[in-house]
């Protein structure tokens, strides 16, 4: 172990040599005017008097009206940026629950259209027979296409009875009374 105030031995053996083109640094001589700095730092600009133990707000607006610390700034970015995205989400959904709803209306037009079209696997619509009397839905009504001869037929077929439009008009709109 070599002694810290000795030169290493190897390093001893390297001659120094004195550069003519250092200058060594002189003393300074102080002015007459010097005064010395005070031992008593003044209190710092970045802390707030009044709120000692609060965040500095070093951070000043151009007009110099507003002050804020970074952490304040970057909080309130990141709550804006919170508040977009929730907002775009919502917006996402409220259209998505729109199509949804025209979707859901097309197809509740189709299946009117066409019931039980949508509904099953098979595609094939059969009609039924709608009953034209309610004490008559055990018997089959023939059909005008299933009489064998053109005067059974007519005689089971109701008379066409020409109508007064003046008596439709009074039955729409009610008597006038007029006479």
């Amino acid at each position: 172990m070599y002694d810290s105030y000795r030169p290493h031995p190897l390093l001893a053996q390297v001659p120094l040599t004195v550069s003519p083109f250092i200058n060594l640094p002189t003393s300074v001589t102080l002015p007459y005017t010097y005064k010395t700095v005070s031992s008593i730092l003044p209190p710092s600009v970045t802390v707030d008097p009044s709120n000692p133990d609060g965040k500095a707000r070093y951070v000043v607006s151009s007009s110099g009206e507003h002050a804020a610390h970074p952490d304040d700034i970057l909080a309130a970015c990141q709550s804006l940026e919170q508040h977009l995205n929730k907002t775009r989400s919502d917006a996402d959904h409220a259209i998505k629950a729109w199509k949804d709803s025209i979707q859901q209306r097309e197809l509740a037009e189709k299946r009117r259209v066409a019931p039980g079209w949508l509904d099953r696997e098979e595609k094939l619509l059969q009609p039924s027979r709608a009953s034209t009397s309610p004490g008559i839905q055990g018997e089959a009504q023939p059909s005008l296409l299933d009489s064998s001869t053109p005067d059974q037929g007519s005689s089971q077929m109701p008379t066409m009875v020409p109508h007064d439009e003046g008596e439709e008009l009074d039955r729409a709109f009610g008597g006038l009374g007029v006479k």
